[in-house]
This record gives C-alpha cells, sequence and structure tokens, in this order.
C-alpha cells in the first residue's frame, strides 16, 4: 500500500521540526527560549472565557456553517474600525487561518493552477496549495532590500501563464515586511491587470509598528470583486489554540463556492464562536496595548541580533518574527547544535532554520526566522545566546 502522490511530496513543518530535540535538552535541564513557534505569552484577554462560562444554552448545538450572528456582527464592527463595510453574507468563519486558505485554495484552483508568493513565506502555504493540486510560484525577495516585493516590474518577471492568485501576507510573516495602501494599489492594478485574485492574509493587521498605519486591501474597494481577506483571532488576541478565523469577500460566487465546502465540514466549534465575538468586541485601546508590546519585543530583539558580526538583518515593520541571515553555511545544522551541544548558565535558545521558507531550492540556507513573542528582557538574552552560540560554533567548525 503507497500514500498520495499528494501527501509524499509535502515537508515536514520546518517550525515544529525540531522540536523533539527542544523537549531532549529541556529534559537534560536547559532552559530553551523557544522563539520558533508564533505562540505568546500575553495573556489571552479575559472576555473570551468570560463569554463562553456565561454561555447559557442546555446543548452546545450545530453552529450554521458561516458561523454564528454574534461573531459575524462583531467581525462587522471590527473591519468598520478601518472603513471596510460588511455584510453577514461577506464572511465565512472557519476554523482558523489555516482552514480559511485551505478553503479559499480549493474553491479556486484546478490542477495545475499556481499562486504567486514573496520569499520567503509562511510555509503552510505549500501545504494549503499542495491539498488543492496548486502549486507556488515564488517573488524572490533578499535579506539586503529587506524582502521588498510589491514592485510592478518584479512580478511582472515573476507571473506565469498558469498563476491564478496572487498571496499577501502583510504585516507579513516570516519577514515582518508591511504594505503600505499606496504599494497594494501595485499589487492590486497588477492582479486587475492579469485578472487575479488577490488573496490577503491579514491576521497581523494592526501590528504595524514605527508610526505606519495599518493597511488593508479590504481599504481598496475598486478591486473588491478580486479581493479576499484571510482572519483569526490567533495573533492580535493571543489565542492561537482558539481556532476561530474568517474569510471576508464581497465576491457572491466565491463565497458561496466556499459555503459548499463548509457546509461539509459542518461548522465551527460553537463555543469558541462565541468567545471570539467578544474579542472581536474588544476596542481600540486593546489593539494599541498590544502593538506596543510587540513593538517592544521587536526593538529588543533587533537592537542584540543587529550587533552580531556578519549578520544581515533590516529592522522588520510589523508582525512579531525577524528574518536574520546568519554567518555561518546552515542553519540547520547551527540549531542542532544549540539543542544538542550548547548552552551558557544552563540555557540555550530554539529559533527556526528558514530554508522551509523559500521556493526556490538553495535560498535560506543560513537564515532564520525568529518569533519575538517573549519579554524583552528574555528577547535580549536569547540574541545574546545566539550571538554566543555562532561565536562557539564558528570555533568548533575551524
Amino acid at each position: 500500500m503507497k500514500l498520495s502522490e499528494r501527501v509524499a511530496a509535502m515537508q515536514f513543518s520546518p517550525i515544529r521540526k525540531f522540536n523533539p530535540l527542544g523537549f531532549k535538552a529541556e529534559e537534560d535541564g536547559k532552559t530553551v527560549y523557544r522563539l520558533n513557534i508564533g505562540q505568546p505569552d500575553v495573556e489571552t484577554p479575559a472576555c473570551f472565557m468570560d463569554a463562553i462560562k456565561n454561555f447559557d444554552k442546555k446543548v452546545i448545538a450545530y453552529a450554521e456553517s458561516s458561523g454564528v450572528n454574534e461573531l459575524l456582527d462583531a467581525i462587522i464592527k471590527y473591519n468598520g474600525l478601518y472603513g471596510i463595510e460588511l455584510n453577514r453574507e461577506n464572511i465565512i468563519v472557519t476554523n482558523g487561518g489555516s482552514e480559511a486558505l485551505s478553503l479559499v485554495f480549493t474553491a479556486i484552483m484546478n490542477p495545475g493552477d499556481a499562486a504567486m508568493m514573496a520569499e520567503p513565506y509562511y510555509t503552510n502555504y505549500s501545504s494549503f496549495l499542495n491539498q488543492a493540486n496548486g502549486t507556488i510560484v515564488p517573488i524572490t525577495t533578499t535579506a539586503e532590500t529587506g524582502y521588498a516585493w510589491a514592485d510592478k516590474e518584479l512580478l511582472e518577471k515573476s507571473i506565469t501563464p498558469n498563476t491564478k492568485a496572487l498571496c499577501c501576507i502583510s504585516p507579513g510573516n516570516p519577514t515582518g515586511r508591511v504594505l503600505t495602501l499606496d504599494e497594494m494599489k501595485i499589487v492590486g492594478e497588477f492582479a486587475k491587470e492579469h485578472d487575479l485574485w488577490i488573496i490577503s492574509d491579514e491576521v497581523y493587521r494592526e501590528f504595524a509598528y514605527d508610526d505606519r498605519k495599518v493597511a488593508s486591501f479590504g481599504m481598496l474597494p475598486e478591486y473588491a470583486d478580486r479581493v479576499i481577506l484571510i482572519d483569526s483571532v490567533s495573533k492580535r488576541f493571543s489565542a492561537c489554540g482558539a481556532r476561530i478565523g474568517c474569510i471576508v469577500s464581497k465576491n457572491r460566487e466565491l463565497m458561496d463556492g466556499v459555503l459548499k465546502l463548509a457546509q461539509g465540514r459542518l461548522c465551527s466549534p460553537t463555543l469558541e464562536q462565541v468567545g471570539a465575538a467578544a474579542l472581536y468586541n474588544l476596542g481600540p485601546d486593546y489593539f494599541a496595548e498590544a502593538k506596543a508590546t510587540y513593538e517592544a519585543r521587536r526593538n529588543a530583539a533587533y537592537e542584540e541580533i543587529s550587533q552580531i558580526p556578519g549578520v544581515v538583518c533590516q529592522k522588520p515593520g510589523g508582525a512579531f518574527y525577524l528574518m536574520a541571515k546568519l554567518p555561518i553555511e546552515s542553519s540547520e545544522d547551527f540549531l542542532m547544535y544549540m539543542l544538542t551541544e550548547f548552552e551558557d548558565k544552563g540555557e540555550t535558545v530554539m529559533f527556526t532554520p528558514a530554508e522551509g521558507f523559500y521556493r526556490t531550492p538553495g535560498m535560506g540556507k543560513n537564515e532564520i526566522r525568529i518569533a519575538y513573542v517573549l519579554e524583552a528582557d528574555k528577547m535580549r538574552r536569547a540574541a545574546e545566546l545566539i550571538k554566543l552560540g555562532i561565536e562557539s560554533y564558528k570555533a568548533k567548525k575551524a
């Protein structure tokens, strides 16, 4: 018996690949600063659990496949803060942003179709597209340019006859790149010219730093027929395990197609939707506080990482990730060394090797992604451990 060619071609997540080594290091008594997964240590707002505790129905019944009205209305209210006008029929609630992407790709892709996307990109996009018989066409960027990609000339070089969609994560994972509204217009005009869907992953929407303004493709009504917004409570509200996301689009045909798929999986969990509605009803004060927290962590991580000799690192503009090119040959080999051999005062650090975030073979071998999801002092210490680890690793290799 054999598995499908589709699943055989998939890679394991480079984000979780080295977890067993991290657990083993902890079992051996080391403290491991975990910067490999975007799991913040910020407390989930209490309103989430309060709403669930106050749920007064006698039966936890199936919800509508598109979502409970309480949550749909809260999402409408939240988007209204940014001038994005929605109706309930413009939203389908999903089991996290991951299912949102899987449903969208299944709805729009035919075998052989492709989606353009700037590399490095969130690695699970490869899995989502593989499941939908699609592929990624990379828009190659570099650490030296801060991973910039919203350029018409660069986009024209990357498109293929099979390209059907253009995917955008802003603020970006793994690069922290934030598109301005003007850059979104460049992307929108390109997509309009080539008749492409725009899939805009905006789960880090508020986390735009250094006085950057929140920007969304939903603010550009001239592209509404082709824009598909992806959202989630995971990052904005530090509720990764709640698994509530949504698809937002004003394209009726698309939403009808996605609803067919959503009905097949019945519904997202009812109680989590009740809790998520409370989260979406939090106001601008909450967003400002969360943004300030991550910006301080970004500053701490960047200040320390940028001082390591030979490192190439541009200050990320948003989300809570930082990409760095290290003065080594293999970040995977370096990470294994950090988890199995290195320690300083009983401590070491875990990050994500970046090769798995690239489609182009050979790229990203000496790059890493850091998730600055720990308190600022811990981020400084973790960066110091990377510096000390590089010194020790290079001495061993000499």
